[in-house]
């Protein structure tokens, strides 16, 4: 019916994705979107059925191992097996397919690109988790990345136990036990980054999403987790009740994590500057960047912001080394762009987490508009969908007002995005409009922002020469 975190291994496994519910920035669509994956989201007329493992729809039965085929770009399902063929850029791209590089459509794409890059000012950077999709990113021509959601590392293997004895320890200890299982996890993680990145800056959001979805919320789940961990059933059952929120969205999540379980802030820190660390020892250039998710307030970014300086320096001083970093924050909490000149006091950049500052400024769910989104398109309430195309009036304004108190505070702070919206062309142009550094978006959306970037910068040269144009024939 849709994902969650905890379905990363099946996305991974999977050939495409389909779900009943959600919408173009709903997890699946983000994460198939992030890998490259064909998906389509929100079909809501399949009636998938769990325990008898059927899909019905327009009055025909699909029982599991049949086939589906679906077509990413129209968001039509067909019945039974399409035959598919790989698309020339990236075969030739990613794969280094000789015969593909040789077509003209891959010729003419690899001469697009040197034209973006001659005249765009704004960069491209990616939303990566993994090396694989750094390289790829980088292969298309992304400059960094612009976001790495470090929970997508806690589902892999068997780090998810570690992180869900982090999660019902009961005292610190126990805690910081649980975490230094995780610590050499991510180090690693970050270290095939780092190396995949070759000196490009690498911008890494901190712990993000609610700890309850992180546990199993299934009695037959838990029971084998207890087994698994040596704990009673009862208390996994107890801690995920006590977990349970009603609006996980404005609860307990990103920095406000961090400030209740300060050790998790600590053992991230250590990871990435480790790994940078070890990697800058293989004369391989580090550009660390630390990012704070959800900050609305300039006391909770200095709380998580001193603990970050602290084991910097601690990793420096034990690996006898020095590297570069920054620290800032995600500008998601309309809050945070409202207090954005005291918030530039202490962050070292801006990055906009345009998905949640849409939710939050619109005050719409962007999992559950699906049911009233095509009335307010026929209504003219939405041009587009917000979470596809930045609504440039509302939250635009915004994200101009943070730029600019940002500025103010800090002059040249390093401006990016990187929500969803970093790969909508007319998203990427009112970026640059307002004065952004980059914008980062999927490793498979990178051309297509590319291309936005240096179109922007076209028009934006062309507008004085119209206007002078206009004041000539007055």
């Amino acid at each position: 019916n849709e994902t969650s975190p905890e379905d990363l291994r099946g996305m991974i496994a999977a050939e495409g994705i389909l779900t009943a519910k959600g919408g173009v920035s709903s997890h699946a669509a983000l994460v198939a979107r992030q890998m490259g994956k064909v998906c389509i989201c929100g079909a809501s007329a399949l009636d998938i059925d769990y325990t008898a493992k059927t899909v019905k729809a327009s009055g025909q039965t699909f029982n599991e191992g049949d086939f589906l085929s679906i077509d990413g770009t129209s968001g039509i399902v067909y019945g039974g097996s399409i035959k598919t063929a790989p698309s020339e850029i990236i075969t030739g791209m990613l794969h280094g397919d000789k015969t593909a590089q040789a077509t003209e459509k891959f010729k003419n794409f690899l001469q697009l690109m040197k034209w973006c890059s001659k005249v765009s000012r704004m960069q491209v950077r990616t939303n990566a988790d993994t090396p694989e999709q750094t390289e790829n990113a980088i292969a298309f021509g992304a400059t960094g990345i612009g976001l790495t959601r470090t929970e997508h590392m806690f589902f892999e293997g068997d780090r998810i136990d570690a992180m869900r004895e982090m999660i019902l320890a009961e005292n610190v200890v126990d805690r910081k036990k649980a975490l230094a299982k995780l610590l050499p996890y991510q180090r690693d993680d970050f270290t095939g980054i780092f190396k995949a990145l070759k000196g490009f800056p690498a911008t890494i959001r901190f712990l993000d999403p609610p700890l309850h979805e992180f546990v199993p919320h299934e009695g037959k789940a838990q029971e084998a987790l207890a087994a698994k961990l040596g704990v009673s059933a009862e208390k996994i059952a107890r801690r995920v009740e006590q977990l349970h929120e009603f609006n996980p969205m404005l609860g307990h999540r990103g920095c406000r994590l961090g400030i209740a379980y300060p050790e998790i802030t600590e053992m991230q820190s250590r990871a990435v500057f480790e790994a940078a660390a070890d990697v800058l020892k293989q004369k391989i250039k580090v550009k660390p960047e630390i990012m704070i998710p959800l900050v609305g307030f300039k006391k909770e970014l200095d709380l998580q912001v001193e603990i970050v300086h602290r084991v910097a320096k601690e990793v420096m001083a034990e690996k006898k080394v020095k590297f570069p970093y920054l620290v800032g924050t995600m500008i998601e909490v309309p809050r945070g762009a409202l207090t954005a000149d005291e918030i530039a006091q202490t962050a070292e950049f801006f990055s906009f987490g345009t998905n949640d500052l849409t939710q939050m400024a619109l005050g719409i769910s962007r999992d559950d508009m699906g049911s009233f989104l095509m009335p307010y398109i026929e209504n003219e309430i939405f041009k587009k969908n917000p979470f596809a195309t930045l609504d440039q009036v509302g939250v635009g304004q915004l994200m101009k007002m943070a730029a600019e108190k940002g500025n103010k505070t800090r002059p040249g702070i390093k401006l990016g995005i990187c929500g969803e919206h970093g790969g909508d062309p007319d998203s990427v142009k009112f970026c640059h409009r307002i004065g952004l550094n980059y914008v980062s978006c999927s490793p498979f959306r990178v051309p297509v922002a590319r291309l936005a970037a240096a179109q922007a910068a076209i028009e934006q040269k062309r507008q004085p020469k119209a206007a002078k144009k206009s004041a000539k024939k007055k």
